[in-house]
């Protein structure tokens, strides 16, 4: 049996939630988030926790307990706290610019790359011009959303430019040996 499955959910004080069979409706003050579990899990709301437990002890049912209680615990922190990932931008005459849900990223390509955000994500600009702000109620959608925006220009190991995550650790190489 699942360690972190085991573990029930506490329901803050601010967040409603309402289980119907396998789905799930989490209703925050940040806003609605609702998901159909798997089979092989059985979901119990007592007072202020979630129980979710396998239905048997075959394969399929251990593997997706742990799973589906993250899942419920992630949405329970996303409606009451909500998620962010910061990005840097490294690199002479990189930038990113921010026009409503469109952001738009100046990293060395002829034109700009130019990304509409996802419903439910908006996007910010930190300090400086090189701070991306991602940020939602949904872990998945905010981590998925953090990670295409780094593939358009993943920091290379030579001289470190790119977009990399906030405190993300670049191994860096000697490149070529001079004479």
């Amino acid at each position: 049996m699942s360690r972190i499955g085991k573990k029930p959910v506490p329901i803050p004080d601010k967040v409603t939630v309402s289980v119907d069979g396998l789905t799930i409706s989490v209703k925050g003050p940040k806003g609605t988030l609702e998901r159909t579990l798997p089979e092989k899990v059985k979901v119990v709301k007592e007072d202020n926790s979630i129980l979710i437990s396998p239905v048997d002890s075959s394969r399929p049912a251990r593997e997706r307990h742990g799973l589906c209680r993250t899942l419920v615990a992630n949405m329970v922190e996303g409606v009451s706290n909500g998620y962010s990932k910061n990005l840097e931008i490294i690199g002479v005459g990189y930038r990113a610019q921010v026009k409503g849900n469109t952001l738009t990223l100046n990293v060395g390509y002829s034109k700009p790359v130019e990304m509409v955000m996802p419903e439910g994500i908006t996007v910010a600009m930190g300090e400086k011009n090189t701070q991306v702000i991602i940020s939602g109620i949904d872990k998945e959608v905010v981590g998925n959303t953090a990670a295409k925006v780094r593939a358009v220009r993943p920091p290379e190991p030579y001289k470190g430019k790119g977009i990399r995550y906030q405190g993300e650790h670049v191994r860096r190489k000697a490149g070529k040996a001079g004479k």
